[in-house]
């Protein structure tokens, strides 16, 4: 029983630190990266539908990403996305392709996104909180139900938190990394 919190609360916090690397892949470091727009919601027939399923993404050069729709009428609800986003890049439309042209980062623009990244990084390390306290309250179910001793309890409650330290402490080392990678010239 104790096992089965705590097995599910270990999944679920490594789910969170996938989808924080996942979540800032799409940030952009200065080159051309499909990861950047992959992941943007497109209002595509009044649904959010991510990038990838809508169009083929490549980097032909370093600075250079080109979109290329499946269906062309959906390259104005691309275009729309990109311009929404907090990638801060403009789309150039030839009908046919979306290029888009990453510049290099300067020092403010950096600095933006760092915060940006630490904003994402606070909210993996919540998420990471909440599963916490969903696997403490399920250990407290368990001994109010009988099946566990006010001393399990205890147990289990430190290992959760030892398991959420730990946790917060690899959320943390990827928000250094890509905050490093960010600040690299």
């Amino acid at each position: 029983m104790i096992d089965d919190v705590l097995i599910d609360a270990q999944d679920r916090m490594e789910k969170t630190v996938e989808a924080l690397q996942l979540d800032l892949r799409g940030i952009r470091t200065g080159r051309a990266s499909p990861a950047l727009v992959e992941r943007l919601k497109v209002d595509y027939y009044d649904a959010p539908t991510p990038l990838n399923q809508l169009a083929t993404i490549s980097a032909p050069e370093p600075r250079l990403l080109t979109i290329r729709p499946w269906d062309p009428s959906a390259l104005a609800a691309i275009e729309k996305a990109i311009l929404k986003s907090d990638l801060g890049l403009t789309p150039n439309n030839d009908g046919k392709i979306i290029r888009l042209s990453i510049p290099r980062l300067n020092e403010e623009r950096r600095q933006e996104l760092v915060k940006v990244v630490a904003r994402r990084v606070e909210e993996g390390r919540v998420s990471i909180r909440n599963i916490r306290r969903d696997a403490i309250e399920a250990l407290r179910t368990l001994e109010k139900d009988k099946e566990i001793s006010e001393d399990e309890l205890h147990k289990s409650r430190d290992d959760v938190q030892e398991l959420t330290d730990d946790f917060v402490g690899q959320i943390d080392e990827v928000g250094k990394a890509k905050e490093k990678e960010i600040m690299e010239i």
